[in-house]
C-alpha cells in the first residue's frame, strides 16, 4: 500500500487530533469520490485506491465515510481538547 507521506500525515493528524482536513483529504474522508478525483494532484490520483484502503484499515470507521462523520469527529476532538484544557486550568500550576 503506497500512500504519499504528506497525505498519511494529514490523515493521522485528523484521526488522532481532529485537525480539520481540507481539499483532497476532506473529500476522501467524506467519501466524496467526485470531489476527491477533481481535487487530487496526479500523485494522489495515482494512489487514490491505496489512500482509501489506508483509511479503511488504519483509522476508526467512526471518523470517516460521510460529511456528518467528519464534522462530528472534528467537533468531538475539539470538545475533548477544550475540556482537557479547562481541567488543567482548574488544577492550577503544577510543581515540578
Amino acid at each position: 500500500m503506497t500512500v504519499p507521506p504528506k497525505i498519511r500525515e494529514l490523515i493521522r493528524s485528523y484521526a488522532d487530533f481532529g485537525s480539520p482536513p481540507g481539499g483532497f483529504v476532506k473529500a476522501v474522508l467524506e467519501n466524496n469520490l467526485e470531489l476527491a478525483v477533481f481535487a487530487a494532484d496526479s500523485d494522489n490520483l495515482k494512489h487514490l485506491k491505496d489512500i482509501v484502503m489506508y483509511c479503511h484499515w488504519e483509522i476508526p470507521s467512526s471518523c470517516w465515510g460521510s460529511p456528518e462523520k467528519v464534522q462530528a469527529w472534528v467537533k468531538e476532538k475539539k470538545d475533548g481538547y477544550e475540556k482537557e484544557e479547562k481541567e488543567k486550568e482548574k488544577e492550577g500550576p503544577t510543581n515540578s
